[in-house]
């Protein structure tokens, strides 16, 4: 009794998937059939409502369509421009350490490079015959079993805590 290529019916229902009532946009996928009548013959009236619902939803499908791919090209293009920044950003800090480095030399000074802002720890211990300091320290690190990672701040309570778990961790 229930057609599943009838286009009123929407899976899933909207009311157990959404809380607030929200418009449905018909995505690419969905298929409007085509309903064909021959010339000259009598239409029912069913026909005739099914014909004008599907011509209606067909235009709805195409400007969706036509919208989803004008979204997609300002988001692709709002991308390509946010990476380019990134990429110049990049670029400008590297340029800027070379810099840095020919004027120490130049100068006779030595250069100190730039510290990592961020760790990436891995525990390569498991729990047998821990005592208790590096394991309560492995409990904050969030590295509760083996082979587990976390990124870390560099700072220096987290640089003591590290001494302490040293041969219980890689980091880098």
């Amino acid at each position: 009794w229930l057609k599943l290529h009838d286009s009123r019916l929407r899976w899933p229902p909207v009311a157990c998937v959404r809380k607030r009532p929200t418009r449905l946009v018909m995505a690419e996928r969905y298929l409007v059939p085509k309903t064909a009548v021959a010339e000259g013959a009598v239409v029912p009236e069913k026909v005739k409502l099914k014909i004008a619902r599907d011509a209606t939803l067909s235009e709805e499908k195409t400007k969706a369509v036509a919208a989803k791919a004008i979204a997609h090209t300002e988001q692709r293009a709002s991308l390509k421009a946010r990476t380019q920044e990134y990429e110049k950003e990049y670029t400008d800090h590297q340029k800027k350490l070379i810099d840095l480095r020919r004027e120490a030399k130049l100068g006779g000074n030595f250069f100190v490079e730039p510290e990592a802002k961020l760790l990436f720890v891995v525990r390569i211990v498991g729990i047998i015959k821990l005592s208790p300091k590096p394991r309560k320290v492995l409990q904050l690190l969030r590295l509760k079993q083996l082979h587990n990672g976390v990124f870390l701040k560099v700072n220096k309570p987290i640089l003591q805590m590290l001494k302490l778990v040293q041969p219980y961790v890689t980091y880098g």
